[in-house]
């Protein structure tokens, strides 16, 4: 017996969704090209396998019962995205298609600004790129190459660390010309990110020395896509690192109020499956960002 703390099988699902679509057995059974019996006996299955009841069977037709729409949400969601999911893992085969699944950060403030020298190289490329807060990525099975943040990133696959980081405090040019000491920059707001291996104390305790002013609350955002627009807002003071602020500062849009750095635990990994070597869309894209930063890293860009 099937109990309720498993996944029921697929095609019983198929058949609720189907029949609660229709809200008719028979209609789902053309559909699914069954016979109508084998679909209610599905149903039954499925029904004894929840301990829920999911139809009311009427003299006109189904109706779903109260379990019945509140669990059809769940299971389209969970069809659609099995669909959509198909659909990547099927179009990466292909070797100009390059899946490409990146930090929000690093894409945005790294990879956006030199991205149309990589598709101007390779204008054969098809890209399909999607991106995870840093704090909650996990592996993409389906991506081809991925780009995520944290420590020793490999998730059972071929990692490579691209970049060695410094963190720093970055704030707006107007606001930095009020900060000329740490007293002044302790009476800022401080924005910072959750579950980082290292924060503001990591800094403030290599070079705040002696103050008389007490540590200020911090404010967290969940991505430095925010604090940095907060900082570039004049909000207050952003602790930062090269890859997502160095442009910024070079163009004027932040400023580094102190040039005091602390070298970061954490970094940004190149992860690609096994075999990803003979993909001519990834190799093309690993060769590339491997050279950049490179370059990157030892230049400033």
């Amino acid at each position: 017996m099937q109990t309720a703390s498993r996944l029921p099988p697929l095609n019983w699902l198929r058949a609720f969704e189907a029949s609660a679509r229709s809200l008719s057995f028979t209609a789902a059974a053309q559909e699914l090209s069954m016979t109508q019996s084998a679909v209610s006996q599905q149903i039954k299955s499925l029904e004894g396998a929840l301990g829920r009841t999911l139809f009311l069977r009427r003299v006109r037709g189904l109706e779903l019962t109260d379990e019945g729409r509140g669990y059809l949400p769940t299971v389209q969601a969970a069809f659609a995205m099995l669909e959509e999911g198909t659909k990547v893992l099927t179009g990466r085969n292909g070797p100009d298609v390059l899946e490409l699944h990146v930090n929000l950060s690093f894409a945005l403030f790294w990879l956006s600004p030199r991205l149309g020298a990589f598709l101007h190289k390779h204008p054969w490329v098809q890209l399909h790129l999607s991106t995870a807060v840093w704090s909650e990525e996990r592996p993409n099975v389906s991506a081809s190459v991925q780009i995520v943040f944290g420590q020793n990133k490999r998730e059972g696959r071929v990692g490579r660390r691209l970049t060695k980081e410094t963190m720093f405090p970055v704030c707006s040019p107007q606001l930095a010309r009020r900060i000329k000491s740490m007293d002044q920059l302790l009476a800022q707001r401080l924005f910072d990110l959750p579950g980082t291996a290292q924060s503001w104390g990591s800094w403030l305790d290599a070079h705040a020395g002696h103050t008389t002013v007490t540590r200020p609350p911090i404010h967290r955002a969940s991505t430095w896509a925010l604090s940095l627009d907060w900082a570039q807002r004049g909000l207050g003071v952003c602790l930062a690192h090269d890859t997502i602020a160095k442009d910024l500062v070079a163009q004027g849009r932040l400023v580094r109020p102190f040039e005091e750095s602390v070298p970061m635990r954490e970094a940004y990994y190149l992860v690609a499956p096994e075999g990803s070597h003979t993909h001519a869309a990834s190799k093309a894209f690993k060769d590339w960002i491997t050279t950049e930063m490179a370059q990157f890293q030892t230049t400033g860009d």
